[in-house]
Parts: C-alpha cells; structure tokens; sequence
C-alpha cells in the first residue's frame, strides 16, 4: 500500500499545488496593491482604490500561501 504523497500521483499534486499557490499569492498581492491604490495600474481599472479589493486580495494572497504550505508539507 502506497501512503499520500509518494509515487508519482502525489508527485505531481504537490507540483501543481505549488503552482496554483504561487499563483494565487501573487495575483491577491498585486490586488490588494490595486485595491490599496499602491499598484494603480492600469490606470482605467475598476479595482483601484477599492477596499473590498483589498480584502478580496488578502484573502487569495493567504489562500495561496496555505496551499504553498500545504505542497512543502506534504510527504
């Protein structure tokens, strides 16, 4: 019997894990940034100087990091 994780099956969920996490943390910063009016580009967006952006932002940014948590626990 093979536990979570091992092989490649578990190999290749924790690699694509990594990579949503990574992508999700990226895209809450830079709207929180947005939403913040930090990163108000481009300058027509409807999300700058919004602050449920902001939130909506760092919810998804801490969504990514758990999920790049999750993936560098996984064994």
């Amino acid at each position: 019997m093979v536990a979570a994780g091992e092989g490649s099956g578990g190999r290749a969920v924790r690699i694509l894990l990594l990579i949503i996490g990574c992508f999700a943390l990226l895209a809450g910063l830079v709207w929180a940034a947005q939403g913040s009016g930090i990163f108000p580009y481009p300058a027509s967006s409807f999300m700058i100087r919004e602050t449920r952006w902001i939130w909506i932002g760092l919810a998804t940014a801490a969504g990514g990091a758990a999920a790049i948590f999750a993936a560098r626990r996984w064994r």
